[in-house]
């Protein structure tokens, strides 16, 4: 008898006991932080680890982190939640379906030109607002792309979310990775600009013609859709508009005014309400709408917590500054090609303890910095070294919690991702690392 892959949620279980079972391997320690002067950030001192008596955590408390991660991400559970209760409104009203429609009629003939302005608008969203979590809410739309495109949901969430990742990765705007990185190194924020959106471009282009090829190369069925869009009207114009306005508005808020999940969640709650009312679904039926949305995404949501609860884990029997001393100190003394390939992998190993990419940053470039400079290797490594490997790993790692919601909500095995997405994704870290053993030479 076949045994079936585990469920997301056996998965992130499993995690949290595995972690619970380090606390009791690992030695616990620390490093001394301090705040660096050009951020204002709170950075960690490199030299200044030291080993402390070892914390063991009861099994109760490997439980009770369970519900205080829910809570810890509780504000990403809300916003799940509501945007993504109001885009089940939009879908209910059928002004999704009918967009689809007129957008799939508008590039009939051309679904190859469809995808690559997919793939470059997620990753546009990636490069400057690291959008992840975001497309949770955008699942619907997925979907009923890829019903009606005839291509397999798991290459339109590449096209949508590795995309958005992807961008992240190789982005010379990333506030939360690239640039943060580049305050933390005290190197020019301009540094290494064209460098990366070379790379970044050279990526993508691979990225996006390997995802198209792969969706429709596994796609078992075809079968011909005919049919004849409907007339998009005023009132699914009108809730379109909403819809795709308030992205828009999300993206502005983010960069402009630094809005929070909160801000977000308050916005669409409008909207999703608006264009209830607007859709003719009435005051009670926008209502029922809205909560049936909510139980399609309590499963996404819960995703996030438990994500959560695993670094929860490693923090409460202080780990994690353990784990990042065991994989940085054998560096030092290796030849620059091989300690740059070691500082990669060992960020793309840290980077599963430590699902925050701009927590990662804070964590680890202040710890290699001084490795690259022992080495006389340009700084610029240890923030392109960082940045690569924390973005990439969010395509796979399974505490991201973001990743983790979107398959959920699409419907795919975490088993299945992993299938589909790997050997693409093992180019992408082919290409990261000829950037880095490129970049020894440029930025020398």
């Amino acid at each position: 008898m076949k045994l079936a892959f585990p469920h997301l949620l056996v998965i992130l279980l499993a995690f949290i006991f595995v972690s619970w079972l380090a606390t009791f391997v690992v030695p616990s320690g620390n490093f001394k932080r301090g705040e660096d002067q050009l951020s204002g950030r709170e950075v960690v001192l490199p030299g200044s680890f030291e080993t402390q008596e070892k914390i063991h955590l009861g099994i109760d408390e490997m439980f009770i982190a369970i519900p205080e991660g829910i809570i810890l991400g509780s504000e990403i559970l809300v916003l799940i939640l509501l945007i993504g209760g109001a885009f089940y409104v939009v879908e209910k009203t059928g002004a999704l379906q009918v967009g689809v429609e007129a957008l799939i009629t508008k590039f009939r003939g051309n679904t190859f030109l469809l995808l690559i302005f997919l793939s470059l608008a997620f990753s546009f969203a990636g490069a400057t607002i690291a959008m992840q979590e975001e497309i949770i809410a955008m699942t619907p739309i997925l979907l009923l792309l890829s019903k009606k495109l005839q291509y397999d949901i798991k290459s339109i969430v590449g096209l949508t979310l590795g995309s958005s990742l992807l961008g992240a990765a190789f982005s010379p705007i990333n506030p939360f990775n690239g640039l943060l990185g580049q305050k933390l190194a005290q190197l020019d924020v301009a540094e290494g600009l064209l460098y990366r959106m070379v790379f970044f471009g050279i990526a993508l282009a691979i990225w996006t013609f390997l995802m198209i090829r792969k969706g429709r190369s596994n796609v078992k069925v075809q079968e011909e859709l005919s049919f004849e869009p409907s007339s998009i009207g005023w009132r699914n114009g009108l809730i379109l508009l909403l819809s795709m306005g308030g992205i828009i508005v999300m993206g502005w808020g983010i960069t402009q005014y630094d809005w929070g999940y909160n801000e977000m969640s308050a916005l669409f709650f409008v909207i999703g309400i608006s264009c209830g009312l607007i859709g003719k679904l009435g005051i009670n039926g926008t209502a029922r709408t809205y909560s049936a949305g909510f139980g399609e995404l309590i499963l996404p949501g819960v995703i996030v917590g438990l994500a959560r609860s695993v670094y929860l884990v490693l923090e409460k029997g202080q780990i994690i500054d353990s784990i990042i001393y065991a994989l940085f100190s054998p560096l030092e003394n290796l030849p620059s090609q091989i300690a740059v390939a070691g500082l990669f992998v060992s960020q793309c190993l840290i980077h599963i303890p430590v699902p925050s990419t701009s927590g990662q940053n804070v964590l680890t470039i202040p710890l290699a910095v001084p490795l690259m400079d022992l080495l006389g290797i340009s700084r610029q490594l240890a923030v392109l070294a960082t940045q690569y490997a924390s973005n990439l790993m969010d395509m796979l790692s399974p505490t991201n919690a973001g990743m983790m919601a979107i398959i959920a909500a699409v419907g795919v095995q975490y088993n299945d991702w992993i299938k589909f997405i790997f050997k693409t994704w093992l180019v992408l870290i082919g290409i990261s690392l000829i950037s880095l053993f490129i970049a020894l030479i440029w930025f020398a």
